[in-house]
């Protein structure tokens, strides 16, 4: 039987499936779990086993070591993880690559058996197919969807190795293919070659899958499969290497730890290993290595090196923070937008969280310069412009590198929920951001008194006193309704809303009886309406906010957003008249 050119073209595409349903099956697993499994690593990995652990189990999920190195690398580039605590993480990813190996040795499965027979990948792929594409054409709910891509994912990930296998059955009849692989015995030139591989298509799972698949034909041996193997783990350090590209000192420093644990593992292995054969040999050495051996030999591989290494993780930190030592690299954490790292977007649960971390910290800057810019009405301070202007231009920074941000998340693969949670975003972001322009509106009313020497009366500044703390507290509202997804707090921001349109209105009203009467100066009234003017908007921004989250989170709780907003309008709900006479009182009766 001869390898033609049919066997190629069969041999390629079935390694496009392969690659696909490796991709479909991660991108299902990452959806799934929403981003949660990679959140936890923010927190747990206090100690070298614990962050062993996760990496381990974060990997194993979303089937890819390569996707939580760089999800690494950018959470110590942002200053959320400590580059020790990335060390453990680092080290569980390699265990957790394992995993893609054990499942395609389901395809050794050998029994006459009728049940052994349908769990078998052969019979059992189509079913998962078939099951998974119904499941998606009628699924009406997100999750629903995502469990149907797993499915089909896993499906087409062997009916892929199932064509490769196909495809590369004539080579074991061709001397020359044995040939190749008898060199590749060589230790030195069998990592090259499981390197070269990996690097190319960056995942050592895929290698890994392919050397299954070729171990079909039998002219794979144990003696050319272990070097390669070692090799492949080397190759799938290429991708944090240039996710680290532009990082901080540390996250260069993580990703060169996963280099030397891989390089100095594979060294320390690769000794041990000739070191017996050479003194007690192996029976199974020149015997043809099958799929469940390749998945045993590379667990084997990552679960010795990592025990081996965990006592001297330490000699790690030291030898990358050796090697990475320019001093001109900032440590991260000081630049804001640093938690809007790109790398995240791998990983659109994480990238999501990372963003509505952004609008939080525009959230507490509006309304801290609210904060100041009020107190300037009553006493103009150079000092505290300066600062206002610092925080408004971080706030303005924020906003156009969290909108840019976001919509270069729209273009990955996402939930249903996952894009309302996006447009959510960018609501919220444009509120926010609408919030500081008109606090900093509020500070030129006061720089208008301040260049015109001119005071607000005893009685002008305590109104403004009741609106600004009205004002003050729903700002507070909408900053802790946004940052905890707080129905209860939001649904509090219309009956306040509205007790500052009152409050706004009668201050208006009462200012313009004093411009006609002569007790007030036209160069106060201006600032004084201006005033009053921009902090009624800042709380139509609020009353928005608060209605994004009920329509975001209230979804969730059976609150419909349209229904209720049409209810607190009309006076129909309970709590709204409760919330009203209580701001009524707190506020509104302060200037009657």
């Amino acid at each position: 039987m001869e390898f033609g050119f049919f066997d190629i073209l069969n041999m390629c595409g079935g390694l496009a499936l392969f690659l696909y349903g490796m991709s479909l099956l991660g991108n299902g697993l990452e959806k799934l779990s929403g981003g949660r499994l990679e959140k936890t690593l923010e927190k747990l990995t206090s100690n070298i086993f614990t962050s062993v652990l996760l990496g381990a189990v974060v990997t194993a999920a979303v089937q890819s070591s390569s996707a939580t190195t760089v999800i690494v690398v950018g959470l110590v580039n942002a200053g959320i993880l400590k580059f020790r605590g990335a060390v453990g993480v680092i080290m569980g990813a390699n265990i957790g690559t394992t995993v893609t190996a054990h499942i395609l040795r389901l395809s050794d499965i050998s029994s006459d058996n009728f049940w052994m027979q349908l769990i078998k990948p052969t019979s059992l792929a189509p079913m998962v197919i078939v099951v998974g594409v119904i499941l998606f054409m009628s699924a009406k709910k997100s999750r629903q969807k995502e469990l149907a891509q797993i499915l089909i994912g896993f499906g087409i990930l062997f009916t892929g190795m199932f064509t490769m296998e196909g495809a590369v059955a004539p080579l074991k009849d061709l001397p020359a293919f044995s040939e190749m692989f008898a060199t590749l015995q060589n230790p030195i030139l069998g990592v090259l070659v499981g390197a070269l591989v990996t690097a190319v298509i960056q995942s050592s799972s895929a290698s890994v899958g392919i050397l299954q698949a070729l171990s079909s034909t039998g002219a794979i041996t144990f003696s050319s499969a272990f070097p390669i193997i070692m090799g492949q783990n080397i190759g799938t350090c290429i991708t944090p290497i240039l996710a680290s590209i532009g990082a901080t000192k540390n996250a260069k420093r993580t990703a060169m730890v996963h280099l030397y644990f891989n390089i100095i593992g594979t060294v320390v292995f690769l000794i041990g290993t000739y070191s017996v054969k050479a003194i007690w040999g192996f029976s199974f050495w020149d015997d043809p290595i099958t799929r469940g051996g390749i998945a045993n030999f590379h667990t084997l591989f990552n679960i010795t090196v990592t025990l081996l290494f965990i006592p001297f993780h330490k000699i790690l930190e030291k030898l990358a923070t050796w090697t990475v030592r320019r001093s001109d690299v900032s440590d991260g954490g000081d630049d804001s937008t640093s938690i809007l790292d790109e790398r995240f977007l791998v990983s659109p649960g994480l990238a999501l969280g990372q963003a509505m971390q952004a609008v939080v910290f525009m959230a507490k800057n509006a309304a801290l310069n609210f904060s100041e810019c009020v107190r300037l009405l009553d006493k103009y301070d150079l000092k505290a412009v300066e600062r206002i202007r610092e925080v408004e231009n971080s706030i303005d920074k924020m906003e156009d590198r969290l909108s840019a941000y976001l919509l270069k998340l729209t273009e990955r693969e996402l939930t249903e929920t996952e894009s309302k949670r996006i447009s959510e975003l960018l609501h919220l972001t444009g509120e926010f951001e609408r919030i500081g322009d008109y606090s900093v509106n509020i500070q030129e009313c006061a720089e208008h008194l301040y260049e015109t020497n001119t005071a607000f009366s005893a009685d002008a500044l305590g109104e403004l006193r009741v609106i600004s703390d009205a004002v003050a507290e729903i700002i507070g509202m909408a900053v802790e309704a946004a940052e905890n997804g707080d129905v209860g707090v939001a649904v509090n921001i219309e009956p306040l809303e509205e007790n500052i349109d009152l409050i706004e209105e009668t201050l208006k009203t009462r200012h313009i009886s004093r411009l006609k009467t002569g007790s007030c100066t036209v160069d106060a009234g201006f600032p004084f309406v201006e005033a009053l003017g921009n902090m009624e908007r800042i709380a139509d921004h609020c009353s928005n906010i608060g209605v994004y989250i009920i329509g975001h989170e209230g979804e969730a709780q059976g609150i419909d957003q349209h229904a209720y907003t049409r209810k607190i309008h009309k006076g129909e709900t309970e709590h709204y008249n409760e919330r009203f006479a209580f701001y009524e009182q707190k506020y509104f009766d302060k200037i009657k």
